[in-house]
């Protein structure tokens, strides 16, 4: 049985007000009490690993095809980006080898996609997906990555939070992504730019059926081409193995 709408968005409420959440004094509380586990996968509050499917039950018209052009409906976008966005020519995009605009960070987590989720060590998340064959490192411990150039999945910082905002389980994941470079958060050409960030906060609940699903609230901020930040619950259902993993490359069309 799926998760309910109500459900839905009661989840989605109380991910959204602890979303702004300071999380210095967190960060001080820990070097005050006990000390914390050594690694993240030690510290973990939940499992995420394993594969998950993306369960599309709001946005269908956005999320599921590509949207007509001009279609920016539901995203506070600048006149800057309207501009962008009403020039938006998929053909372009392939010829430049820019077929990957809409599978950065910020688009791919809305896309009709399955993910694979694993330790690539113990301070370290590597999330797969197979929907642009794309992956992104969540990296724990406070230290930055290494930075460079601005990627489609930029530089991922990450953090256990203690208590679950969904009510259930025993915490969240705190997702900082910085360092992007500038993509589509609509596959129909509605921009993001080189400032944007993203924060996500993912929670685990598992329904009486014994289901388990993966809650994510997801923030984008871009001064450049949005108003406002935009702010959209997505959510997984965990699947029992790989048997429907199905890589498919970037298309700037389809």
């Amino acid at each position: 049985m799926g998760m309910s709408r109500r459900r839905l968005a009661i989840v989605a409420a109380l991910f959204f007000a602890g979303a702004l959440v300071d999380l210095g004094p967190t960060l001080q509380a820990q070097g005050r009490g006990a000390q914390p586990p050594a690694t993240a996968r030690a510290a973990a509050r939940f499992d995420p690993t394993g594969y998950w499917v993306a369960v599309v039950t709001e946005d269908w018209r956005w999320r599921m095809v590509t949207p007509a052009k001009g279609d920016y409906q539901s995203i506070p976008i600048t006149a800057a980006a309207q501009k962008i966005a009403d020039a938006w020519d998929p053909a372009k995009d392939e010829a430049a080898g820019e077929q990957c605009k809409a599978y950065g960070a910020p688009g791919l987590m809305r896309a009709p996609t399955r993910l694979n989720i694993s330790w690539l060590d113990d301070n370290t998340l590597k999330v797969e997906s197979d929907y642009g064959m794309q992956t992104r490192l969540l990296h724990f411990g406070g230290s930055k990555p290494s930075g460079g150039a601005p990627s489609a999945q930029g530089e991922s910082m990450a953090q256990w939070q203690g208590v679950g905002r969904g009510g259930e389980g025993s915490g969240s994941l705190f997702i900082r992504t910085t360092n992007l470079r500038p993509g589509y958060l609509r596959k129909n050409g509605v921009p993001y730019g080189a400032q944007a960030t993203m924060t996500e906060y993912w929670d685990l609940i598992t329904e009486p059926t014994g289901e388990q699903r993966l809650l994510m609230l997801l923030i984008v901020e871009d001064p450049q081409y949005l108003q406002q930040p935009w702010t959209v619950p997505v959510h997984f259902k965990k699947e029992p193995n790989g048997s429907k993993w199905d890589p498919t490359p970037c298309s700037a069309k389809f």
